[in-house]
């Protein structure tokens, strides 16, 4: 009975474990309860994937992103408030902290209210940029809803993102229409390399402020794909950030709502798959990469088989073999990562700069990894080095991998010897025949010695 129960209960807790690879304690900022249950679909998704749903007013005095030092929460979900701020738990400093701490935020913004000056600040800070008035919102004459929208032009209509990494499963892709009504446009930064723009204005759309009253372009500072209406941000720790710019399209009414394009005919929203798979990525349950065993090593030959794994010492001219082994979490397990076609995972052997820099090629797989490795010569410059892997690529965490060794030159009985090398068999037949020569000298100087001298006695007769 009681290894039963124990078998029930593992049985609960693996069913009820959330799909991200980092927590399951979900920070929900809403001000407003009495419009959750506009939301309930968005909800009961993200609790059948095993989220811990907290559901905090930002003016709540019990409200801490952080407890003893460390996060609090896992995940943080900011719906826009309708008052000024967010309160000083929400500061721009503490969610900046938050994410220090590998935190990760989706913040949604509503084109029904000015955005507040704190989150303009927040936005400031990760590059991201609002209009200047904070109240603009998205319009298009041309690609916009028909049954809700037919005066205004505010409901847009867009074909979901194609694959964003080729040749792999792509985290936002699909067939269907997507409806965002009532969007906040925003741009982007410096071609930032941690920012990417998930899915941008059609090429006809233009930012427009409601409380003018008029569709005068004439001022228009942002139009067409220069806005984007949802990006993400991956910081250097693989912290996420994703900024929506339409909270309206996560309402249980725009799930399963019926739109129509001009001329076109009538569908079904995929917004639901799309948030989905917006706050899969954002909550880290895929795009999650991971590195496990690492080795290097001597390249085995006939006369060495056996060689010792990751030496702290190599010789130069040395064979070498490095491999490592990376996976990819997909929702709910690691499976073999695999590099697209059109990129390459590297290896640097690097000194204070690349004396090597290498594809690493797939050469065999297990249930859950990829193991990449090659093998070249270790470089004539004795020194430390380092093996690096350095492969940071958008939507996919960072890796980086550094292990140190040291190269050192030839021992004094690792050279060949002189009459292995054939160039200095003229200087060896020098040297002999001068040796050689000398001896040859000796002996005809000891064997030849002078004729000896005629006696006196026979002088004298």
């Amino acid at each position: 009975m009681r290894w039963s129960l124990s078998f029930f209960l593992f049985g609960f807790l693996a069913a009820v474990h959330a799909l991200s690879s980092s927590g399951n304690r979900l920070l929900v900022v809403l001000e407003d309860a009495s419009e959750k249950d506009s939301f309930s679909m968005f909800w009961s998704d993200l609790e059948a994937r095993g989220y811990n749903l907290d559901f905090q007013s930002p003016k709540s005095d019990q409200l801490s992103l952080f407890e003893l030092g460390d996060r609090a929460y896992d995940h943080l979900l900011v719906l826009p408030p309708r008052s000024k701020g967010l309160g000083p738990a929400l500061s721009p400093k503490n969610i900046i902290d938050f994410m220090d701490k590998d935190g990760n935020v989706l913040l949604a913004l509503s084109g029904k209210s000015t955005t507040p000056s704190a989150i303009s600040s927040l936005l400031l800070e990760l590059d991201f940029h609002l209009s200047s008035d904070r109240s603009s919102i998205a319009v298009d004459h041309f690609n916009y809803d028909t049954i809700s929208a037919t005066e205004k032009h505010d409901v847009l209509l867009l074909q979901r993102p194609g694959q964003l990494r080729k040749d792999t499963k792509s985290f936002f892709g699909g067939e269907g229409v997507l409806a965002f009504p009532r969007t906040e446009p925003h741009t982007l930064g410096n071609e930032s390399p941690l920012m990417a723009p998930i899915l941008r204005a059609p090429a006809t759309a233009y930012s427009y402020n409601p409380k003018e009253g008029s569709f005068s372009v004439e001022d228009v500072g942002v139009t067409g794909t220069q806005m984007a209406l949802v990006s993400a941000m991956q910081a250097r720790n693989s912290a996420r950030f994703t900024l929506l710019g339409s909270v309206d399209s996560l309402r249980d009414e725009w799930f399963s709502a019926t739109v129509q394009a001009p001329g076109g005919k009538k569908t079904e929203t995929a917004n639901r798959e799309f948030a989905q798979q917006l706050t899969a990525w954002t909550f880290k349950e895929t795009g999650v990469l991971k590195v496990g065993t690492i080795e290097h090593h001597l390249a085995p030959t006939a006369e060495a088989p056996d060689v010792e794994l990751n030496p702290a010492i190599y010789r130069i001219k040395n064979e070498t073999v490095f491999s490592i082994e990376v996976s990819e979490y997909a929702h709910d397990r690691f499976i073999p990562f695999e590099v697209p076609s059109d990129d390459a995972l590297q290896l640097e052997f690097t000194m204070l700069s690349p004396f090597h820099r290498l594809d690493l090629q797939p050469t065999s797989r297990t249930e859950n990894s990829t193991i990449y490795s090659t093998q070249f010569t270790t470089p004539d410059q004795h020194g430390i080095f380092s093996f690096r892997v350095n492969y940071k690529r958008p939507f996919l965490t960072n890796l980086e991998e550094k292990h140190e060794v040291t190269v050192r030159h030839f021992a004094h009985d690792e050279y060949p010897r002189s009459w292995k090398i054939s160039g200095g068999w003229v200087w060896i037949a020098g040297l002999w025949s001068v040796i050689g020569g000398f001896l040859a000298f000796v002996i005809m100087w000891l064997y030849s010695a002078p004729a000896p001298a005629a006696s006196k006695t026979k002088k004298s007769q």
